[in-house]
């Protein structure tokens, strides 16, 4: 798997690709009704059974590819360090601990070292940024009500 750090933005010429790829994998994806599909590499002739999910993912690669974004897949169960988690959740470090430690993310500790998972970090991304969105909602309805705030 690669590192973070080693993600490059696509080129024009594979953003061009891409996008020529999710436009045909998108129509063949609405043609396909069974949970494996069967393709075949031009180059040698090779059919390969491929299940249907595996491709649906593959053409949103192409489509955020053909949008000029870098693209990294990992695996759900995937175990992360507590900077990594901080980064992508957005805060520092030690915020993170303390989310850790007051039981808002769950984790586990190798030695002295905590383990993340990946999913609990998205998860909780989400949630943070729900709750934000109803707080802004409500900070938007109170200025309204005020009149501070015209809509």
């Amino acid at each position: 798997m690669n590192n973070v750090d080693n993600i490059e933005r696509p080129s024009k010429e594979e953003q061009k690709a891409a996008m020529e790829s999710y436009y045909a994998l998108a129509a063949a994806l609405d043609q396909i009704h069974s949970d494996y599909a069967e393709i075949e590499v031009e180059e040698n002739n090779e059919r390969i059974k491929i299940p249907l999910k595996a491709l649906q993912l593959l053409a949103k690669i192409l489509k955020v590819t053909s949008q000029g974004k870098p693209v990294s897949i990992v695996p759900i169960a995937t175990e992360i360090t507590t900077q990594a988690a901080a980064e992508l959740i957005g805060c520092s470090r030690p915020h993170l601990v303390k989310l850790l430690e007051s039981g808002e993310i769950s984790y586990t500790k190798i030695g002295k070292h905590r383990r993340i998972k990946y999913q609990d970090v998205i998860e909780n991304r989400r949630k943070m940024k729900a709750k934000q969105r109803k707080l802004l909602l409500e900070i938007m309805k109170a200025d309204e009500e005020t009149r501070l705030y015209d809509s």
